[in-house]
């Protein structure tokens, strides 16, 4: 199964009729992973009917309210549905901070561990790792200390074909090994090469997450190639004095970093409230970097 991008919100500080604050749900190899929890977020997944019981980890990119003003409502909520697994919380020290009287407060007898992981968003570094996925900090450009966040997938193991199997007769305990790339010898001491039992696994996909931030070039080497970038764009061109007063970018930069980056497609999102059509941000991203989609909330995207 592919890996999906979710978007839960993709507006930016003041919510909208058609856009709720940043948060989104990446889907890699049946695991889910959340960046971001702006307010809402959670209401989002009540209309779409998403069920979360595989999302252990979520990745706070920065420490402004419309990316975690829906994070303890969330978490309340895990806890009435009787939630027991470990929710992992990866953000800059100060939400820890922040959060753990709320927690305090209103969630005392949880019945799961809410657990904090300190990451450095001035940092390019691994901040999870688990069988599947490595998950990379991203400095971005803004305000406040801010990162994105890089997922890769880790390479599959190879496909075992099932005639080859039965054509020579290999015992099941040796399966995880040739599937690893192993040989396989015979009992006369033949030996079969991997490639005539196996096939190739599919390509691990990679993705990336740029909000909130100024224009910067200094991305580029990190998220070169990936097979998807959500970058924010917050105004058009016409704004680019607010944009950067304000640390953020325009759809036209946004597509620009794509394109100097080498990306599979773009996704841009973190709309200003001004706009009540998607279509000039859309547009002045496609003059750049023709592998454009304007994001929705609630909409599923193949990475």
């Amino acid at each position: 199964m592919s890996p999906t991008l979710t978007i839960l919100g993709c507006g930016s500080a003041l919510p909208t009729r058609q856009h709720f604050p940043s948060s989104q749900i990446v889907e890699m190899r049946d695991k889910q992973y959340m960046i971001d929890c702006g307010e809402g977020t959670q209401i989002r997944m009540r209309q779409m009917g998403l069920k979360v019981a595989r999302l252990g980890h979520i990745f706070i990119s920065h420490l402004h309210g419309d990316h975690v003003f829906g994070l303890i409502g969330l978490i309340s909520s895990f806890g009435m549905l009787n939630r027991t697994a470990d929710l992992h919380i990866h953000a800059a020290p100060d939400l820890e901070k922040m959060l753990q009287p709320q927690l305090d407060f209103f969630c005392e007898g949880l019945p799961f561990n809410v657990i904090f992981h300190h990451i450095n968003p001035r940092a390019h570094e691994l901040v999870h790792e688990d069988r599947s996925v490595e998950v990379y900090s991203i400095p971005l450009k803004h305000r406040v200390p801010s990162c994105g966040f890089l997922f890769r997938e880790k390479a599959r193991d190879r496909h075992i074909r099932r005639d080859m199997i039965d054509f020579y007769n290999i015992p099941t305990w040796r399966i995880p090994k040739i599937k690893q790339g192993e040989n396989f010898e015979m009992p006369d001491g033949e030996i079969i090469p991997n490639e005539r039992l196996t096939t190739m696994p599919e390509k691990p996909k990679s993705y990336a997450y740029c909000s909130d931030t100024a224009y910067s070039e200094k991305i580029i080497p990190i998220i070169e190639g990936v097979d998807c970038l959500y970058h924010e764009a917050t105004f058009m061109q016409n704004e680019a004095v607010r944009a950067k007063s304000t640390m953020h970018s325009t759809a036209a930069q946004a597509a620009t970093i794509a394109l100097k980056a080498n990306v599979g497609k773009l996704i841009i999102g973190h709309y200003s409230a001004r706009y009540n059509h998607k279509n000039g941000l859309l547009n002045e991203a496609l003059a750049v970097f023709e592998k454009t989609i304007a994001a929705e909330d609630m909409s599923v995207y193949e990475i």
